[in-house]
């Protein structure tokens, strides 16, 4: 829990608003009319330190996503709709507005911008506009030059961030001292746990640098950093990531980060395979390689490289080098799990797929028995029973467990301790893992009580979705695009839909979020062996509730269906086919599925996967265990 979740509304409203006018006071300071907080940081996490939470600080709105704009007079706050009702819940009108993107008459940010550039224009001025370039993409500032300095819009970098200054210039603002960054003990993980050597990574690694005619690869997200030297810590909440740049050259590799957090063991074997360094020598060792020769080829991904690194490189006094702008090699390889990291990662979600399960028992056993619960009582179950799994390290983003109307909330992330579970309520319970083996995530919706005919009717559709996706055949080069369409089909037909993604990468004891994969209609990367993923389609209404069944699975690539002999040559039109192995192993709630609304196949889909369910959990479960998950997947 937060310092601000202590304070009461009135006195959270009123701190937010000193916050704001010490921010504005350092806009008058540096000329500027308006200044740009996103919700990412300089390693452009989904999850932050603490220490970088500075959107959250400022607004008090606490979703993964959402930018915030502040101007001399008024701010705006832009959330698309997994946070609608969230902000709602959490932000104070009068000291900014929610900008609802993709609903009617609701603008973007760059939208709101532009209008903002255009009126300062009328009267022969322009918006200025700062930011802290470490914080925004080069796609994102490339996209902002684009479309806001013909509208009268100035982007001003600048140094420092100036939500930083104020928490340390204004302590009284903040309930605590600003927190400690960057300081977790790191760990390493032993080859057999990875499947492949740091210097197998780096050799790799340079071959695709040299196909992409680069000579150096700048590497600022963390998640790529500690897969590439198979390092592990705790600086992120829920992400056993830590914070560090990374340079890889040639010859080279170097390694930025707090040096007094890794052992002396671990530094002398790490000081084989890579150079460290602390952190704050991230630029000036940048700016020298680049130096050591003319023309040097520096890889830029526009998409995770931060603008800060660009302007290093662009800087008028920096010896003048080629930047090549390209995907960094490191996300494909990463996303592509080896065959070590798959039985991981399989290992790993047959622990989290167990605890789940004796959690929906555990509830029903408790509401059979007319025992009270609440939401919050929910989630420090399931995470009892994950840590009661060998080699638990921690879950792997904060438990969603929404009862009644709060289900509907997508990233409901507060279960609250006086939400009591009632009869008919539907408790959508998404919550993952992190082992030693693997990360793990997963959603089941189930109802307390006798569902309704409606509940039953839109949980049955939601289920006919996921397993329209899972159950899908693909041939090669097929993109997550084209497969969230699929999924999406027969939920239209029904009249409903789902504001968010069908599916996302997941890390091996990596991030639970990771790309470049997924399943969404803004996702073009085609979906490949040993890639893992969600699928979890959804329906949420306001006031009413929702769903969402989430499994996570494995890219398979199918076998060749055999052909009797023949003479003649092979067909050079013969596609490949991959499809789905799930690694979850968790009932679907039978009371809300209406059978009769399945075709042949999803039944008998449905019907495999239950009997993989009770044939994988039942030996390592109670007898009592073992009859309830027998009795659940009874259809």
């Amino acid at each position: 829990m937060s310092p601000t979740d202590l304070l009461s509304p009135h006195a959270l409203s009123h701190t937010t608003q000193a916050k704001f006018a010490a921010l504005r006071s350092l806009l008058v300071t540096h000329r500027l009319d308006g200044y740009l907080v996103p919700a990412a940081d300089e390693h452009l996490n989904e999850y932050l330190p603490e220490a970088k939470r500075r959107r959250i600080w400022l607004s008090g709105f606490s979703g993964s996503a959402g930018d915030l704009l502040v101007g001399q007079e008024q701010a705006w706050l832009f959330v698309d709709s997994r946070y609608y009702e969230q902000a709602d819940l959490e932000v104070d009108p009068a000291l900014m507005h929610v900008s609802k993107v993709g609903l009617e008459e609701q603008k973007t940010l760059d939208e709101t911008l532009e209008s903002l550039g255009r009126e300062a224009a009328k009267v022969g001025g322009t918006f200025r506009l700062g930011f802290d370039p470490f914080t925004l993409t080069v796609s994102q500032f490339r996209d902002f030059e684009k479309q806001l300095v013909p509208s009268g819009v100035m982007l001003v970098p600048l140094t420092g961030n100036l939500v930083d200054r104020i928490r340390l210039q204004e302590p009284w603002l903040s309930a605590e001292p600003l927190p400690a960054y960057a300081d977790s003990k790191l760990f390493y993980l032993p080859d057999a746990q990875t499947g492949a050597t740091i210097a197998q990574k780096l050799t790799r690694l340079r071959e695709d640098l040299q196909k992409a005619n680069a000579d150096i690869l700048p590497i600022t997200r963390l998640d790529q950093i500690a897969w590439l030297y198979n390092l592990r810590g705790w600086d992120v909440p829920y992400n056993p990531v830590f914070i560090a740049y990374s340079i890889v050259t040639a010859a080279e590799a170097y390694l930025f980060t707090n040096l007094d957090r890794i052992a002396p063991d671990l530094q002398t074997f790490l000081q084989t395979q890579v150079t460290l360094l602390p952190y704050e020598h991230y630029a000036e060792t940048l700016k020298a390689l680049v130096a050591q020769s003319p023309n040097q080829r520096v890889l830029i991904d526009s998409r995770h490289t931060t603008m800060g690194t660009q302007a290093l490189l662009t800087d008028p006094d920096a010896i003048a080098c080629k930047l090549v702008d390209a995907n960094t090699p490191i996300e494909g390889m990463k996303a592509r799990k080896n065959a070590i990291e798959v039985a991981q990662m399989q290992q790993a979600n047959l622990k989290a797929s167990r605890a789940k399960t004796r959690t929906l028992k555990w509830v029903d056993d408790q509401l059979n028995s007319g025992t009270s619960l609440t939401e919050a009582d929910v989630a420090a179950t399931v995470e009892r029973f994950y840590a009661e799994e060998a080699d638990f390290q921690g879950l792997s983003f904060n438990t969603i467990a929404g009862a009644g109307a709060n289900s509907s909330i997508v990233h409901y992330g507060t279960p609250n301790p006086q939400r009591v579970l009632h009869d008919g309520d539907f408790l959508l319970l998404d919550s993952g893992a992190q082992y030693a083996s693997g990360t793990t995530d997963d959603t089941r919706t189930f109802v307390t009580g006798t569902p309704t005919p409606e509940q039953v009717e839109c949980y049955t559709e939601v289920l006919k979705a996921h397993i329209s996706c899972a159950m899908q055949r693909f041939p090669k080069g097929t993109t997550g695009a084209q497969l969230d369409g699929i999924t999406r089909s027969t939920l239209w037909f029904a009249g409903l839909d789902y504001g968010h993604g069908t599916g996302h990468g997941v890390g091996a004891f990596l991030n639970v979020h990771e790309g470049p994969n997924g399943i969404s209609k803004r996702v073009s990367e085609p979906l490949e062996p040993g890639m893992v993923t969600s699928i979890e389609p959804g329906f949420y209404k306001s006031g009413w509730g929702g769903i969402r069944l989430e499994n996570l699975y494995i890219v398979k690539e199918l076998p060749v269906a055999k052909e009797p002999p023949t003479d003649k040559s092979p067909d050079p039109n013969q596609l490949t086919w991959y499809g789905f192995e799930s690694l979850t192993y968790i009932p679907f709630d039978k009371r809300l599925i209406d059978v009769n609304r399945l075709n042949s196949r999803q039944r008998e889909w449905l019907q495999q996967y239950y009997a993989a369910i009770v044939t994988k959990l039942t030996p390592t479960l109670s007898p009592e265990a073992a009859a309830w998950l027998e009795a659940a997947c009874d259809l």
